[in-house]
């Protein structure tokens, strides 16, 4: 069996699954830098796949932090969310992100941290955990900015479109070729 990609051993080591039968089954895994700047595009999103039995790994600029005008003004009164680096199995499908455009939407629970001190800082306290159904996507920025601004609320968010129309090619290749249609989204701590 050929050696996995880096970013593989690193999802194997976690002891979380990877995804290696078959062409274009899908391992979508973030990067949380360990800076954790807030309102940057800091992190990394990889897509590690087969194709014609070759492993391809596609990294692309992302954010796994809500922006600041979140941070500062929360939307839920738990404060904002920040999601829990872990392995999401079947958590995301292809739908309509705010009923915009076909991104990648949570299709069943997830962990988020609560961040509810309205400052910069990322806070990410255990004891603020909550499981379940919060709209944490991985989509697109609009518009072009080098911050995260109002782009995030909590979500995964690419910074530029030409990586996420990319993405989500990928994505509808998965399910043309693999008939699956829901996608397992790992986030590792750097």
């Amino acid at each position: 069996m050929a050696t996995l990609p880096p970013v593989l051993q690193a999802v194997e080591a976690a002891g979380y699954t990877v995804f290696t039968k078959g062409d274009y089954n899908l391992n979508i895994t973030g990067i949380r830098s360990p800076e954790r700047v807030a309102n940057a595009f800091d992190d990394r999103l990889c897509v590690t796949y087969k194709a014609a039995s070759i492993w391809i790994t596609e990294t692309f600029e992302i954010t796994t932090d809500p922006g600041s005008p979140y941070l500062l003004k929360p939307i839920n009164n738990y404060g904002c969310a920040i999601l829990v680096a872990g392995q999401y199995r079947g958590a995301y499908t292809i739908g309509f992100h705010r009923g915009l455009y076909k991104a990648l939407v949570q299709s069943s629970k997830v962990k988020v941290f609560r961040d509810n001190d309205r400052d910069n800082i990322l806070d990410m306290d255990p004891e603020t955990i909550q499981d379940g159904y919060f709209g944490i996507n991985i989509h697109k920025r609009t518009g072009d900015s080098d911050t995260v601004g109002g782009a995030s609320a909590g979500c995964q968010v690419f910074r530029y479109e030409r990586e996420f129309d990319r993405m989500m090619f990928l994505c509808r290749k998965q399910i043309s070729e693999r008939g699956f249609k829901t996608f397992t989204y790992t986030l590792l701590e750097e």
